[in-house]
């Protein structure tokens, strides 16, 4: 008796003593396995990285250990050949697995981590269900013309996927501070309910998207950082912020502001959605997104919220900030007063068209060479079609190459020059390279910008059948 009672204190003791230690270490052994650098490494967002790397020795062990604990996430053992399996990090720190190179999965063997017994159970279930659901559709693509048959392997599946659903069920119910049952909830889309009807009987076209967007986030806990490092949450909120939110500037920066307000301001999420937000639409392609990125940087970082940044770093944002928000689409264009070529001056809102083409533009520019003489041919063609004007603003004021230039290449528009220095047009209009067009409406307000002259047809042939 005495000697199981000292077992077990000794058991008691040295697990005790495992969770003081802090730090983590993860013994592995891969049969097959031999001689050979492997890396430990993590999901962040919609990325991966290095942590640790080791050596395994002629039998297959390794070891990677640290002093500080890893924060909680799906980790990943990656092996020679770009194998690799996953793992649960979270509490449990100090555990073993042991399999074998031929099948990772299906040989998992793991001590010390009842989390990692859990994941792999279910792993090793779901590879079969996975394998007879591959076999329904065989079997359904076989019977397409058979009504009967395919009514009878739908139901299959459905069985099936009804079984995968209660499977996930029952461990959150079981487990429910588990980061797997996290991330199972995270996968889950919300249940959307059928329309309720109008007193007319019609049905709302829009209720089934609106429902959707609002209970977007019943699953998906916003404050669970363990939740960033999974290949479950950057799908998530890509998937929120390009196709749930609608694709206007205006929309997208209210949606994700609602997101953000979701978090922690201090936590890892909230510094990835401000950052991941902010970082995509300061480079997005898309024309005027670049209002996201203003009201991101406003909201976040120049209010100081953004506490991972410094003061040179918060002050570069606000010069970007300062240089776009005056040639936002929308806004109504900065009056720039200019000389013609015959040195009497002109102001852009004395131009009279129903449109007016901004160029911004250097005869020595190579690339301006190669654009101007498209969007003078465009001129020519279009300009009593769409009742549009082009003033064309030469950005130096050395008036020998641009009198030439215009000369040789005809260039029938407003040719302007700052001549005196003193529009300060390019901190108006953000010009840092040429060339760069802006499309203006009858009102001066900006429409278009950073625009191909490809493009320019077709967008004002649309933009006046929608604003006629």
């Amino acid at each position: 008796m005495k000697k199981t009672i000292f077992l077990f204190l000794f058991a008691v003791t040295a697990l005790s003593l495992q969770a003081l230690a802090g730090g983590y270490e993860i013994k592995v052994n891969v049969k097959g396995l031999s001689d050979s650098t492997c890396q430990l490494a993590y999901y962040f967002g919609d990325k991966q990285y290095i942590k640790d790397s080791a050596k395994a020795d002629a039998k297959g062990n390794l070891i990677f250990k640290g002093q500080e604990d890893l924060p909680g996430g799906i980790y990943m053992i990656v092996l020679p050949g770009k194998k690799y399996f996953e793992m649960i990090v979270d509490k449990e720190q100090h555990f073993s697995l042991e399999s074998d190179a031929a099948d990772l999965v299906t040989n998992m063997k793991v001590k010390g981590s009842k989390d990692n017994e859990i994941f792999y159970d279910y792993l090793r279930w779901i590879s079969i269900r996975g394998k007879q659901v591959e076999e329904l559709k065989k079997e359904l693509d076989a019977n397409k013309s058979n009504p009967a048959k395919s009514k009878d392997i739908k139901d299959k599946q459905a069985a099936i996927d009804a079984e995968v659903k209660q499977y996930k069920n029952d461990i959150i119910a079981k487990h429910p501070a588990m980061l797997l049952s996290a991330i199972f909830k995270a996968s889950t889309e919300p249940d959307v309910p059928e329309p309720p009807k109008n007193a007319d009987g019609s049905i709302d076209s829009l209720f089934r998207y609106r429902y959707f967007r609002a209970h977007y986030f019943d699953n998906l806990n916003m404050k669970d950082d363990r939740l960033l490092r999974t290949p479950v949450f950057a799908p998530k909120i890509k998937q929120y912020v390009e196709r749930i939110i609608p694709q206007h500037p205006d929309s997208i920066c209210v949606g994700a502001q609602k997101m953000i307000d979701l978090t922690d301001e201090k936590s890892d999420i909230f510094k990835y959605l401000v950052f991941y937000i902010t970082n995509t639409y300061e480079k997005s392609n898309i024309m005027g997104m670049d209002a996201v990125f203003v009201c991101m940087a406003e909201q976040y970082y120049l209010s100081g919220k953004a506490f991972w940044i410094d003061s040179a770093q918060t002050e570069k944002i606000r010069e970007r900030v300062n240089a776009l928000k005056p040639c936002l689409l929308g806004k109504q264009a900065y009056n720039m007063r200019m000389y013609k070529t015959d040195f009497q001056q002109i102001s852009l809102n004395e131009v009279k068209n129903k449109y007016t083409i901004i160029y911004f533009w250097d005869p020595s520019c190579g690339h301006c060479q190669k654009v101007t003489p498209k969007l003078s041919e465009f001129y020519k063609t279009n300009k009593e079609k769409f009742d549009v004007e082009v003033f064309g603003v030469y950005i130096e004021t050395d008036t020998t190459e641009w009198f030439k230039y215009i000369k040789e290449k005809e260039l029938t528009w407003l040719n302007v020059a700052d001549l005196t220095l003193k529009t300060n047009f390019r901190a108006y209009y953000d010009i840092y390279s040429t060339p760069v067009i802006y499309v203006l409406d009858r009102n001066k307000k900006i429409i278009a910008k950073r625009i191909d002259v490809e493009n320019l047809v077709d967008f004002l042939t649309n933009y006046s059948k929608q604003n006629p």
